[in-house]
């Protein structure tokens, strides 16, 4: 990553150690993961660990709704935020 970052003009951003607050978004997806699939779950292998966390991530994104999304599911805000972007481009023609 460091050669990579020295190729580019980029500068890249890290958060303090034992300082998640600097990015609770994904703090907060990694507790709802933890708490409502890794804990809940006696994976037999990593085959099985795969599949159980898929049909997790299935239904995070497509079924549950989240309020910070005013309670769509992630696949509708998405379908929305897509059919806007289609009505912005029309209109620009």
């Amino acid at each position: 990553m460091l050669e990579w970052e020295n190729r580019n003009p980029t500068q890249l951003a890290f958060i303090d150690p034992g300082k998640p607050t600097q990015n609770p978004f994904v703090e907060s997806f990694n507790g709802k993961l933890r708490d409502e699939c890794l804990n809940e779950n006696d994976f037999l292998n990593l085959a099985h660990a795969r599949i159980v966390i898929e049909e997790w991530r299935i239904e995070y994104n497509s079924e549950r709704p989240h309020s910070s999304l005013n309670d769509l599911t992630p696949d509708e805000y998405r379908k929305m935020w897509e059919d806007k972007q289609k009505k912005l481009t029309l209109a620009m023609v």
